[in-house]
């Protein structure tokens, strides 16, 4: 049987793949575009696909989730079987801060245009808007996939805790964060682009997850120096604490939107099941078809919201993460 931190690597690899994938797809549709029609580009076919190619990644990487904390609570002695079954459609066409997918993939059309009146060049406009366009693409994959990990957490119930997982190359927030220890329910530190992961854990104990210093020890000296700073790396070589050279939570932050629009039409995964309920809909201008009138809070909201795992899978269920 696999270890749990094999099985980790593994689960890396696997979203590290589907994010390659993505992004290379991202990169052939961009290469289509002009800086002239960019915005028109992105509000139509080219737009469509890079949303769907987005979304079928995050469904991809949350199909896989279940399986993956199944297979970490049978390697640490605990129930493979979860309480719940997770629907990994309710992680796909959501942005990172709970808005719509199309919403969040536009916003590089609005990079190239500024770049454009700045007076930068065309094609350094268009590539800028397209590094733009990668780093929404990855973040909103990652997220995806550690957050369907998260809920796939809460559903079994031999999971207590979760342990971050750094690997090499990291920016310097992420080093001092590895090895840390939180609750199965508390959000995940991260900034865009952050690749870190989660590793479940059935009980109190640290995994074989190297520390902060034992990365930087790691690190060619001049990705030291590249991460760190040249005064950093000295220190820290010297036997400065990581932590204290480096702030922890300088540009991280954890998924903060308690609500998403996603899923919540009449044929939405949410709407359907408000629809079964007798729940109210409304029309809104511009909008195609009505959606509900009961807002359906992200699971980074539930968490922070309920009082215990009880409630936790409750209000998982009644909006639409698990069934």
């Amino acid at each position: 049987m696999a270890t749990p931190t094999e099985l980790g690597r593994t689960r890396y690899t696997q979203v590290a793949s589907v994010i390659r994938s993505v992004v290379q797809q991202v990169q052939v549709l961009w290469k289509g575009m002009s800086p002239t029609t960019v915005e028109d580009d992105l509000e139509g076919a080219a737009g469509a696909a890079i949303v769907a190619a987005v979304a079928q990644g995050q469904l991809t990487v949350a199909d896989a989730a279940q399986a993956y904390i199944a297979a970490q609570m049978a390697a640490q002695g605990g129930t493979a079987l979860a309480e719940a079954t997770l629907v990994a459609a309710a992680f796909a066409g959501v942005a990172p801060d709970g808005g719509p997918l199309e919403t969040l993939m536009f916003l590089p059309a609005i990079g190239v245009r500024r770049r454009l009146a700045a007076g930068m060049g065309a094609d350094e406009a268009m590539l800028g808007g397209l590094a733009d366009m990668a780093r929404y693409a990855s973040t909103a994959v990652a997220d995806a996939a550690r957050s369907a990990d998260q809920v796939g957490m809460a559903a079994n119930r031999s999971c207590v805790a979760y342990v971050r997982v750094v690997r090499l190359p990291a920016c310097a927030r992420c080093i001092i964060l590895s090895g840390q220890m939180y609750r199965y329910s508390e959000g995940f530190l991260r900034h865009p682009n952050c690749d870190c992961q989660t590793l479940p854990l059935r009980e109190n104990e640290w995994p074989n997850v190297p520390t902060p210093q034992q990365l930087f020890e790691r690190m060619p000296q001049r990705e030291q120096r590249r991460v760190f700073g040249v005064t950093g790396a000295r220190a820290i070589g010297e036997g400065a604490d990581v932590a204290q050279v480096v702030n922890a939570r300088r540009g991280m932050s954890r998924p903060g939107a308690s609500t998403t629009t996603e899923g919540v039409t009449r044929r939405g995964l949410y709407g359907r099941r408000m629809r079964r309920a007798g729940g109210g809909f409304a029309s809104y201008p511009g909008q195609r078809y009505s959606r509900s009138t009961t807002p359906r809070l992200t699971p980074d909201a539930i968490f922070r919201q309920a009082s215990g795992r009880g409630e936790q899978l409750e209000l998982l269920r009644r909006y639409g993460y698990i069934v």
